[in-house]
């Protein structure tokens, strides 16, 4: 029965996102800021959520002043991750998303066409592109969120950082919000679509703020800084 109440979860989660994915679309053309597109990406979060039965507890919300830009870098456990953070972060938040998502039938297309930003990873040039892109998103007045780790994890721990989002904040010059994600892994592992019901923390630290330093070391630097904040926040799953 466990089982088959995964499954029945997972249907609902994904008849809910091609919903909603529909609505979006047909907003598309008249949302220049990304204002409507990321109302509605909070409605199917929480809608989502309801449906599989995931509770999401914010730690940490009185350290940030969300009337400013942040870049936040969080770790990566789960496809839950993204609805828990949308849902759980009261800011106007712009994903940075690995490109290949755009080749799911219609959500994909609405990423594709919406405010998020696509990154193709294996793609030097074009992902320092996406990585500009983003920079002129958080000039605009939006933050944005990137997964340091580049992947989802396999075994529930702490995977290495890439630089990329460090980069960005040194480039932007904007504050880095350190953001743990523990419980999703165990609701949703990787490899697995059989969703359990249960709860998310996210774990906001204070804003790390960049030296002014840039390159790679001023980059590493910023880099170890932020694991070494997750890591002490996060729980192996």
């Amino acid at each position: 029965m466990r089982t088959l109440g995964g499954w029945l979860r997972a249907l609902g989660a994904g008849i809910s996102s091609v919903i909603f994915a529909a609505v979006i679309a047909v907003t598309l053309p008249f949302d220049r800021n990304g204002v409507v597109f990321h109302a509605l990406a909070r409605a199917w979060a929480h809608v989502l959520l309801f449906i599989c039965g995931i509770e999401v507890q914010v730690q940490g919300l009185e350290k940030l002043d969300l009337g400013r830009n942040y870049i936040y870098v969080s770790n990566h456990a789960s496809m839950l991750d993204i609805p828990a953070i949308i849902a759980g972060v009261p800011d106007e938040i712009r994903i940075v998303y690995k490109k290949e998502l755009e080749r799911i039938p219609l959500f994909g297309w609405t990423l594709k066409w919406g405010s998020y930003v696509g990154i193709n990873r294996g793609r030097t040039a074009e992902a320092m592109k996406s990585l500009e892109e983003a920079a002129t998103r958080i000039r605009n007045g939006a933050s944005v969120l990137l997964f340091a780790e580049g992947t989802r994890t396999s075994d529930g721990k702490l995977q290495p950082f890439k630089r990329g989002a460090f980069n960005l904040a040194l480039t932007a010059g904007v504050p880095v919000v350190p953001l743990t994600v523990n419980g999703s892994y165990h609701i949703l592992p990787r490899r697995s679509l059989s969703i359990r019901p249960g709860r998310i923390v996210l774990v906001l630290d204070s804003p790390v703020v960049p030296n002014g330093g840039e390159g790679k070391d001023a980059e590493l630097k910023l880099m170890n800084q932020v694991h070494a904040v997750i890591a002490h926040h996060y729980v192996n799953q």
